[in-house]
């Protein structure tokens, strides 16, 4: 919307009333500085977040989820949801099912791991396999010589519904580098 012009009269009233005014003489002065502007820590920034992200998907220590049966002696894999029974357990420790299928995640970085580790299950499931192995590695080659994809396998296992069960595999099948893993029946 326009703004209405001033009438005639006020405009020459104006310039009687500032007719003998003077304009000031230009300050000799330095302009005031101006504050700087804090620099910002980007990748600081990033890494937070990345922090943030993995703290919230992927923690370290896992807490028992509902009454879960899950038991860890030092660096043993082992779990089993409420329900499965004991003999199923001894026979999966014991290498009395037949693995189907074998998921391998050596040089695959965590989320590579977590997506190939989700697509596999995901054909595993359609193909109504039961028994698998995950080969997530020892960790010898990582930065700290600890099993990085190991820790993190653990718990994207337990998320699954799909999961029953998952044990260390036995030394002949991959030992502490890889993990049996019992699945959900299709017809269940």
């Amino acid at each position: 919307m326009a703004k209405p012009a001033a009438p005639p009269e006020d405009a020459h009233l104006f310039r009687q009333g500032v007719a003998d005014t003077v304009a000031l003489p230009p300050a000799n002065r330095a302009a005031p500085p101006r504050p700087r502007v804090k620099p910002v820590p980007l990748q600081r920034l990033k890494d937070e977040q990345q922090a943030l992200v993995d703290s919230l998907s992927d923690p370290w220590e896992i807490l028992d989820q509902g009454g879960a049966d899950s038991i860890e002696s030092g660096e043993e894999l082992f779990f089993a949801r409420p329900g499965v029974p004991a003999a199923a357990l001894r026979k999966l420790r014991r290498g009395g099912w037949v693995v189907r299928a074998e998921l391998d995640l050596h040089g695959l970085r965590s989320d590579g791991a977590r997506l190939a580790l989700a697509e596999f299950l995901a054909a595993c499931a359609r193909r109504d396999i039961r028994c698998v192995r995950i080969v997530h590695g020892k960790g010898l080659r990582s930065k700290n010589r600890e099993p990085v994809l190991k820790h993190k396998l653990r718990h994207w296992l337990m998320q699954r519904e799909d999961v029953l069960a998952f044990c260390q595999a036995r030394p002949a099948d991959g030992g502490s580098g890889a993990a049996i893993v019992l699945l959900k029946s299709g017809a269940r």
